[in-house]
Protein backbone atom coordinates (compact mmCIF):
# COMPACT_ATOMS: atom_id res chain seq x y z
CA UNK A 1 0.00 0.00 0.00
CA UNK A 2 1.57 3.13 -0.88
CA UNK A 3 2.04 6.68 1.53
CA UNK A 4 -0.22 8.58 -1.22
CA UNK A 5 -2.94 6.15 -0.50
CA UNK A 6 -2.47 6.68 3.55
CA UNK A 7 -2.84 10.19 2.99
CA UNK A 8 -5.26 10.44 0.37
CA UNK A 9 -7.31 7.82 3.06
CA UNK A 10 -6.37 10.56 6.01
CA UNK A 11 -8.02 13.55 4.23
CA UNK A 12 -10.91 11.37 3.07
CA UNK A 13 -11.54 10.32 6.69
CA UNK A 14 -11.47 14.75 7.66
CA UNK A 15 -13.77 15.15 5.05
CA UNK A 16 -16.16 12.30 6.76
CA UNK A 17 -15.39 12.83 10.40
CA UNK A 18 -16.39 16.67 10.13
CA UNK A 19 -19.25 15.66 8.03
CA UNK A 20 -20.50 13.01 10.92
CA UNK A 21 -20.16 15.82 13.47
CA UNK A 22 -22.64 17.96 11.83
CA UNK A 23 -24.80 15.27 11.50
CA UNK A 24 -24.62 13.85 15.10
CA UNK A 25 -25.50 17.73 16.14
CA UNK A 26 -28.21 18.18 13.86
CA UNK A 27 -29.96 14.92 15.21
CA UNK A 28 -29.13 14.30 18.69
CA UNK A 29 -27.36 17.41 19.54
CA UNK A 30 -24.49 16.03 21.19
CA UNK A 31 -21.20 15.07 19.71
CA UNK A 32 -17.44 13.04 20.84
CA UNK A 33 -15.15 16.24 22.26
CA UNK A 34 -11.93 14.39 20.55
CA UNK A 35 -13.28 14.24 17.52
CA UNK A 36 -15.02 17.74 17.78
CA UNK A 37 -11.60 18.92 19.09
CA UNK A 38 -9.79 17.15 16.07
CA UNK A 39 -11.09 18.81 13.59
CA UNK A 40 -11.85 21.81 14.53
CA UNK A 41 -8.17 21.90 15.32
CA UNK A 42 -6.99 20.93 11.79
CA UNK A 43 -8.16 24.00 10.37
CA UNK A 44 -5.23 25.92 11.90
CA UNK A 45 -2.43 23.56 10.86
CA UNK A 46 -1.79 25.41 7.84
CA UNK A 47 1.62 24.19 7.33
CA UNK A 48 2.10 20.42 8.32
CA UNK A 49 5.63 18.28 7.77
CA UNK A 50 3.31 15.65 7.38
CA UNK A 51 0.00 14.99 6.13
CA UNK A 52 -1.12 13.28 9.82
CA UNK A 53 0.20 16.33 11.16
CA UNK A 54 -3.14 17.74 10.96
CA UNK A 55 -4.79 15.96 13.19
CA UNK A 56 -2.20 15.38 15.66
CA UNK A 57 0.33 13.59 14.59
CA UNK A 58 1.43 9.84 13.87
CA UNK A 59 0.90 8.78 17.45
CA UNK A 60 -2.18 10.59 17.77
CA UNK A 61 -4.28 10.18 14.61
CA UNK A 62 -5.99 7.06 14.39
CA UNK A 63 -7.88 7.99 18.50
CA UNK A 64 -8.14 11.72 16.72
CA UNK A 65 -9.58 10.36 13.48
CA UNK A 66 -10.98 7.10 14.21
CA UNK A 67 -14.69 8.13 13.43
CA UNK A 68 -13.70 9.50 9.77
CA UNK A 69 -11.06 6.27 9.18
CA UNK A 70 -13.91 3.77 10.11
CA UNK A 71 -16.46 5.72 8.00
CA UNK A 72 -14.01 5.87 5.02
CA UNK A 73 -13.54 2.05 5.41
CA UNK A 74 -17.08 1.75 5.64
CA UNK A 75 -17.65 3.61 2.28
CA UNK A 76 -14.95 1.73 0.66
CA UNK A 77 -16.96 -1.36 1.74
CA UNK A 78 -20.32 -0.49 0.84
CA UNK A 79 -21.51 -0.43 4.61
CA UNK A 80 -25.39 1.07 4.75
CA UNK A 81 -23.83 2.89 8.28
CA UNK A 82 -22.65 5.28 6.22
CA UNK A 83 -25.81 7.06 5.66
CA UNK A 84 -26.89 9.26 3.08
CA UNK A 85 -27.20 12.36 5.03
CA UNK A 86 -23.02 11.93 5.72
CA UNK A 87 -22.28 10.61 2.12
CA UNK A 88 -24.39 13.89 1.29
CA UNK A 89 -22.59 16.68 3.91
CA UNK A 90 -18.86 14.81 2.39
CA UNK A 91 -19.51 15.62 -1.43
CA UNK A 92 -20.93 19.18 -0.50
CA UNK A 93 -17.94 19.68 1.36
CA UNK A 94 -15.86 18.08 -1.92
CA UNK A 95 -18.05 20.07 -3.76
CA UNK A 96 -17.70 23.61 -1.90
CA UNK A 97 -13.59 23.20 -1.71
CA UNK A 98 -13.69 22.80 -5.50
CA UNK A 99 -15.78 26.01 -5.67
CA UNK A 100 -13.18 27.64 -3.17
CA UNK A 101 -10.20 26.76 -5.38
CA UNK A 102 -11.64 29.49 -8.31
CA UNK A 103 -11.94 32.33 -5.74
CA UNK A 104 -8.36 33.26 -4.82
CA UNK A 105 -9.55 36.21 -3.09
CA UNK A 106 -11.58 34.87 -1.18
CA UNK A 107 -8.65 32.03 -0.09
CA UNK A 108 -6.94 34.64 1.19
CA UNK A 109 -9.13 36.45 2.95
CA UNK A 110 -10.13 33.12 4.64
CA UNK A 111 -6.43 32.31 5.80
CA UNK A 112 -6.06 36.02 6.84
CA UNK A 113 -9.38 35.85 9.21
CA UNK A 114 -7.70 32.24 10.54
CA UNK A 115 -4.69 33.77 11.49
CA UNK A 116 -6.22 36.59 13.33
CA UNK A 117 -8.50 33.82 14.82
CA UNK A 118 -5.39 31.83 15.69
CA UNK A 119 -4.02 34.84 17.54
CA UNK A 120 -7.29 35.41 19.39
CA UNK A 121 -7.14 31.76 20.33
CA UNK A 122 -3.90 32.11 22.12
CA UNK A 123 -4.86 35.53 23.47
CA UNK A 124 -8.31 33.43 25.23
CA UNK A 125 -5.60 30.57 26.68
CA UNK A 126 -3.36 32.73 28.19
CA UNK A 127 -5.62 34.75 29.95
CA UNK A 128 -7.29 31.36 31.15
CA UNK A 129 -3.95 30.42 32.38
CA UNK A 130 -3.45 33.41 34.01
CA UNK A 131 -6.43 33.12 35.73
CA UNK A 132 -5.59 29.72 37.23
CA UNK A 133 -2.51 30.59 38.54
CA UNK A 134 -0.68 28.89 35.74
CA UNK A 135 1.40 31.94 34.67
CA UNK A 136 4.41 32.82 35.58
CA UNK A 137 4.28 36.81 37.00
CA UNK A 138 2.06 39.09 35.86
CA UNK A 139 2.01 38.32 32.24
CA UNK A 140 0.07 35.28 31.05
CA UNK A 141 2.37 33.03 28.85
CA UNK A 142 1.77 32.60 25.17
CA UNK A 143 1.68 29.01 24.25
CA UNK A 144 2.92 27.57 21.17
CA UNK A 145 -0.15 27.36 18.63
CA UNK A 146 0.53 23.85 17.75
CA UNK A 147 -0.32 23.00 21.32
CA UNK A 148 -3.85 24.82 21.73
CA UNK A 149 -7.22 23.88 21.76
CA UNK A 150 -9.28 25.82 19.19
CA UNK A 151 -12.76 23.96 19.87
CA UNK A 152 -13.72 27.01 22.65
CA UNK A 153 -16.78 28.69 22.49
CA UNK A 154 -15.21 32.29 21.11
CA UNK A 155 -13.26 30.99 18.29
CA UNK A 156 -15.99 28.42 17.18
CA UNK A 157 -17.84 31.74 16.91
CA UNK A 158 -15.51 33.33 15.23
CA UNK A 159 -14.88 30.66 12.49
CA UNK A 160 -18.62 30.35 11.97
CA UNK A 161 -19.19 33.91 11.16
CA UNK A 162 -16.11 33.91 8.75
CA UNK A 163 -17.69 30.66 7.31
CA UNK A 164 -21.32 32.82 7.06
CA UNK A 165 -19.35 35.57 5.53
CA UNK A 166 -17.08 33.89 2.46
CA UNK A 167 -18.63 30.10 2.01
CA UNK A 168 -22.30 30.82 2.63
CA UNK A 169 -22.25 33.53 0.33
CA UNK A 170 -22.11 30.83 -2.47
CA UNK A 171 -25.61 29.81 -4.44
CA UNK A 172 -24.43 26.07 -3.45
CA UNK A 173 -25.13 25.61 0.09
CA UNK A 174 -24.72 22.60 1.97
CA UNK A 175 -28.42 22.31 3.65
CA UNK A 176 -28.24 20.51 6.82
CA UNK A 177 -31.30 18.11 8.52
CA UNK A 178 -31.93 17.22 12.01
CA UNK A 179 -34.27 17.96 15.07
CA UNK A 180 -35.40 21.66 14.42
CA UNK A 181 -34.51 22.40 18.60
CA UNK A 182 -31.02 21.33 17.96
CA UNK A 183 -30.97 23.33 14.40
CA UNK A 184 -31.99 26.08 16.49
CA UNK A 185 -29.52 26.48 18.96
CA UNK A 186 -26.87 29.19 18.64
CA UNK A 187 -24.00 27.25 19.82
CA UNK A 188 -25.03 24.05 17.81
CA UNK A 189 -25.41 26.63 14.31
CA UNK A 190 -22.12 27.57 15.83
CA UNK A 191 -20.28 24.38 15.72
CA UNK A 192 -22.18 23.32 12.49
CA UNK A 193 -20.62 26.17 10.47
CA UNK A 194 -17.15 25.29 11.96
CA UNK A 195 -17.16 21.80 11.09
CA UNK A 196 -18.04 22.49 7.08
CA UNK A 197 -15.10 24.51 7.18
CA UNK A 198 -13.28 21.85 9.11
CA UNK A 199 -14.48 19.37 6.26
CA UNK A 200 -13.71 21.99 3.53
CA UNK A 201 -10.08 22.48 4.91
CA UNK A 202 -9.49 18.56 4.56
CA UNK A 203 -11.25 18.64 1.38
CA UNK A 204 -8.38 20.63 0.45
CA UNK A 205 -5.89 18.40 1.84
CA UNK A 206 -7.50 15.64 -0.49
CA UNK A 207 -6.50 17.51 -3.26
CA UNK A 208 -3.17 18.54 -2.10
CA UNK A 209 -2.14 15.14 -1.91
CA UNK A 210 -3.58 13.67 -5.13
CA UNK A 211 -7.29 12.78 -4.43
CA UNK A 212 -10.42 13.61 -6.88
CA UNK A 213 -13.82 13.15 -6.44
CA UNK A 214 -13.75 10.76 -9.39
CA UNK A 215 -11.33 8.57 -7.27
CA UNK A 216 -14.14 7.88 -4.98
CA UNK A 217 -16.11 5.96 -7.75
CA UNK A 218 -12.71 3.91 -9.17
CA UNK A 219 -10.38 3.37 -6.64
CA UNK A 220 -12.24 3.61 -3.26
CA UNK A 221 -11.25 0.30 -2.27
CA UNK A 222 -7.62 1.20 -2.06
CA UNK A 223 -8.18 4.49 0.37
CA UNK A 224 -10.15 2.44 2.37
CA UNK A 225 -7.64 -0.39 3.08
CA UNK A 226 -5.37 2.26 4.22
CA UNK A 227 -8.02 3.52 6.14
CA UNK A 228 -8.40 0.19 7.93
CA UNK A 229 -4.52 -0.34 7.66
CA UNK A 230 -3.99 3.04 9.96
CA UNK A 231 -6.74 1.98 12.53
CA UNK A 232 -5.06 -0.86 13.70
CA UNK A 233 -1.25 -0.53 12.63
CA UNK A 234 -0.71 3.18 12.03
CA UNK A 235 0.72 5.06 8.89
CA UNK A 236 3.87 4.04 6.52
CA UNK A 237 6.59 6.16 5.82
Amino acid sequence: MSRSHDEQAIALAGVFQAASLVDQIAKRGMIPQNSFEASINSIFVTSPQATEDVYGGVRDLPFNLQAGLKLAQDLADNRASVNRDITRYAMGMLHLESRLQKQPQMLDQIGQRLDQIGHQAMYYDSQDSAGDGNSSGSKAVIQDPQELNYARGPVISNIAQLYQETISTFSFRIQVTGEPRNLKNNDNADKIRALLLAGIRAAILWRQVGGRRWQLLFYRSRVGKAAKRILHSGVSH
